[in-house]
């Protein structure tokens, strides 16, 4: 007879414990995805690159409309915590200090993805569906291009777009229009 295996999934209140009395190293590239601890890809010169610049880019565009949050975790359930490479945040006075910011802080959410597109589309976009994240785009670096994912119901994004260079994206919740080629540089 063969043994049933289980495994033990974690909840985030466990998961920081962990990484308080040291089980997790504190430059531990991981984050918390349905009660499992998921080791992030390493950063590559390109990926990091790409985030630097939308980073300046938005702040710039949306300066004290909106908080640029850039690889920080989201709190999508108590064994959901992934940490998306940009998210644009509602204004916070403490700036999210007393708590990490939850799906209805988050106005757009971005992952540059080059070699995590599969698992963004395929892990990542269904939670932020289910969490009802209004918005997410995949900047798929190999690809040169913008995938948008908007509306979502019942764990889908009911509209999906794809955008290239030249193509006008409009920030949501902002009346401004951006060209695609401002984010993919």
């Amino acid at each position: 007879m063969a043994a049933q295996v289980q495994k033990k999934l974690f909840t985030v209140e466990e998961y920081y414990k962990m990484a308080e009395v040291g089980i997790i190293p504190p430059d531990a590239r991981v984050e918390l995805i349905n009660g499992e601890i998921i080791e992030m890809s390493p950063i590559k010169s390109n990926h990091a690159g790409h985030v630097r610049r939308i980073n300046a880019f938005l702040n710039r565009v949306l300066a004290e409309r909106a908080i640029i949050d850039i690889q920080n975790p989201i709190y999508i359930s108590p064994n959901i915590e992934p940490q998306p490479d940009i998210m644009i945040l509602k204004l916070s006075p403490d700036f999210y200090t007393a708590r990490h910011p939850k799906p209805e802080d988050v106005y757009l959410l971005i992952e540059v993805a080059d070699s995590s597109v599969r698992y963004d589309q395929e892990t990542k976009l269904p939670l932020y569906a289910h969490a009802g994240i209004a918005e997410v785009w995949i900047l798929n670096l190999k690809k040169r291009c913008i995938q948008l994912y908007r509306h979502p119901q019942n764990g889908v994004y009911t509209v999906q777009e794809m955008a290239q260079d030249d193509d006008m994206l409009h920030l949501p919740f902002f009346n401004v229009a951006i060209e695609a080629s401002d984010l993919l540089g």
